[in-house]
């Protein structure tokens, strides 16, 4: 069992205090973003280093190091949105009247640049990967860039639990953008999706005709997808998910709190 426990209690316990890691600096005054940015960039210039050096590992560290170096990637994406620095080119929300097309637009708009750097990075990882025998790196980001995409549909689309508490008060008017209901049409497919990735991925980690390194690789990513899948449940159970990072944001906001801005929205 260990070969499975412990590379599971890996993702978790990563997963977990790199989501904390991030909602904690968010949180220190606003003096300290451009040393938090310059601390996640230096990581980032590691974490790419890894990767190649990695790439053509095949044993179970050479997955732990890709794995890895792909979670940290995605972190300084992660960073760099939410200390509002790659964020898109517009900074204040919808009124409630804003529907339709229109507002859908107007979200693209308010993280524009972020999907286009999770794009290029996508594209980095894939082109220094390529031809490759490990790229579990590649396999981690699209996980994750998949997944997170669903996440933020559903949102727009409306669940009952928005999450709207992890974002900070510079970003508060993007939850002008999240919508509560009880359900919208997307969410039961990818709820259904996400499972189904976890259940092939997880398929993948006990085939016997995996190599060590292989099947140690897929229980990583097994996990990754079945802690997407969770946080997709998390909008929908009455559970609220920042407990789980409650110590993460004890620290006080850099700014008294503030309802979202938001301006008339001109036709398109």
């Amino acid at each position: 069992m260990l070969e499975y426990g412990i590379p599971v209690t890996f993702t978790v316990l990563a997963w977990w205090f790199l989501t904390g890691a991030i909602l904690w600096l968010d949180r220190l005054p606003t003096r300290t973003f451009r040393y938090s940015m310059l601390g996640a960039t230096v990581v980032l210039g590691a974490a790419l280093y890894a990767l190649i050096d990695t790439r053509a590992r095949t044993t179970p560290m050479g997955s732990y190091v890709a794995f890895t170096a792909a979670l940290l990637i995605w972190g300084w994406i992660e960073t760099s949105f939410l200390l509002g620095y790659v964020t898109g080119p517009r900074t204040h929300g919808c009124p409630a009247s804003c529907r339709g097309w229109r507002h859908f637009v107007h979200a693209i708009e308010a993280i524009l640049y972020h999907e286009i750097a999770i794009m290029v990075a996508a594209g980095a990882i894939a082109l220094l990967t390529f031809g490759a025998p490990n790229r579990f790196a590649l396999w981690t980001f699209l996980s994750l860039w998949l997944l997170r995409e669903s996440a933020k549909l559903n949102l727009f689309l409306g669940v009952p639990n928005v999450g709207d508490r992890l974002l900070p008060d510079h970003l508060a008017y993007l939850g002008s953008f999240f919508r509560r209901r009880s359900m919208n049409a997307l969410l039961p497919f990818s709820l259904t999706g996400a499972t189904l990735l976890t259940v092939l991925a997880a398929g993948r980690a006990v085939d016997d005709a995996a190599t060590a390194g292989a099947s140690l690789g897929w229980t990583l990513l097994a996990t990754l997808l079945g802690l997407a899948t969770l946080e997709h449940w998390f909008m929908v159970v009455p559970l609220p998910s920042e407990a789980l990072w409650r110590l993460s944001m004890r620290t006080p906001p850099s700014k008294p709190s503030l309802p979202p801005e938001r301006v008339p929205c001109p036709p398109l």
